[in-house]
């Protein structure tokens, strides 16, 4: 299965360390037929040490489609081992992390954000990485790292990783990176957003597509940033702490596409098929109940109901074995009224978020090629 056999990835979810994982993406998919889904990140390393294991990491349901594997790494020979043994997954694209600004990612040069500055073996990287698969590839990035925040150091960090290498797809997290000083949190707040750099980039790089990350909570957002222009937009975590009303309207304000139709009721009834069947599946009584249920905890996200549901469950990760038990002893605590009714109006979002974005461009970037490319 490849990309183009589904829409475009007008809407998408960012890969989410610990939240973006098999048992989220089951319950996105539920809930949205269309919206583009990403892995949270596998370093290289860990799918080529785990090649005895690999279904733990990598595999998925068909429905999961269309699919994006997010790898981290900063060793050319891992990258390329890692892309190969994820083929047979068939996955639908390849992203590279240069974006993450964990110091367990970031730290000490290995990889994440940092690689930001070594744009050349970016290139590399992204060449190897498309060498061993028959998908497309991607970067997924911030506008800077650290003082290395002007728009044309970022336009030159992109020129150069798109003439080095098939890279055509750039996902751009509108913040910068600090690399000391801050949690990854505050690395999310702190930094001020810059939807300008993204905007002028579609000005200046015509040939290439970018997705527009950062900030963006509701799908009234996504639709005023597609109307200013955005080629496609990927939403982080408003998907993830209140996905039925995120994911919700996605296939029909974003697509246009039916809804599925489905009650919360029905959405849980379907996840606790797939929860007792992948329990203990992973050896070592992995996954367990508290796993697969994680995701399920933001479901009725500010609902009647929902603090206790929080609490039953809290009780009940500590006597259920299976997914059906659990449900049995939480679900009781959420009004039928929530459960049987179809989903509501999407939540507005701020109608000035782009507002001014078009006056606030930059000036053009103007490629000095002989510098840009042979500098490093």
């Amino acid at each position: 299965m490849v990309a183009r056999q589904y829409l475009p990835p007008w809407f998408s979810v960012a890969p989410m360390m610990d939240w973006t994982d098999n048992h989220y993406r089951t319950l996105a998919r539920l809930i949205s037929k269309h919206a583009w889904l990403y892995t949270e990140m596998l370093a290289a390393e860990t799918i080529i040490y785990q090649q005895g294991n690999l279904d733990r990491f990598l595999a998925f349901s068909p429905e999961q489609h269309p699919i994006v594997l997010q790898i981290g790494g900063s060793n050319l020979d891992n990258l390329a081992k890692a892309t190969e043994l994820a083929n047979a997954y068939n996955y639908d694209e390849i992203n590279l992390n240069c974006g993450c600004p964990s110091p367990k990612v970031a730290g000490h040069g290995c990889f994440g954000v940092s690689l930001m500055l070594d744009p050349k073996f970016v290139g590399e990287a992204m060449s190897v990485i498309a060498a061993n698969t028959n998908v497309p590839v991607s970067v997924k990035c911030r506008i800077g790292v650290d003082d290395h925040d002007s728009y044309n150091q970022l336009c030159d960090f992109i020129y150069k990783v798109s003439s080095l290498s098939p890279t055509r797809h750039f996902i751009i997290h509108s913040r910068k990176a600090l690399l000391n000083g801050i949690s990854p949190a505050e690395n999310r707040t702190i930094p001020p957003l810059k939807y300008e750099y993204y905007y002028a980039l579609l000005r200046d790089f015509p040939d290439l597509t970018f997705t527009l990350n950062g900030g963006i909570n509701t799908v009234d957002e996504v639709n005023a940033a597609l109307r200013k222009g955005a080629h496609h937009v990927m939403v982080g975590r408003a998907a993830y702490q209140n996905p039925w009303y995120t994911l919700g309207h996605v296939d029909t304000a974003i697509y246009g596409a039916p809804s599925s139709g489905l009650t919360r009721r029905q959405v849980v009834e379907k996840y606790q098929i797939y929860g007792d069947a992948i329990l203990g599946t992973y050896g070592n009584n992995r996954p367990h109940v508290r796993d697969v249920m994680k995701p399920l905890l933001h479901f009725f996200h500010s609902e009647p109901g929902n603090g206790l549901f929080k609490r039953k469950a809290d009780a009940a990760f500590q006597t259920c074995k299976t997914v059906k038990s659990f449900l049995e002893e939480t679900i009781v605590a959420i009004p039928d009224s929530v459960l049987d009714s179809p989903i509501e109006e999407a939540p507005r979002g701020r109608e000035d978020l782009f507002a001014d974005v078009h006056d606030l461009l930059p000036p053009p970037y103007k490629a000095r090629e002989q510098e840009v490319l042979y500098a490093y």
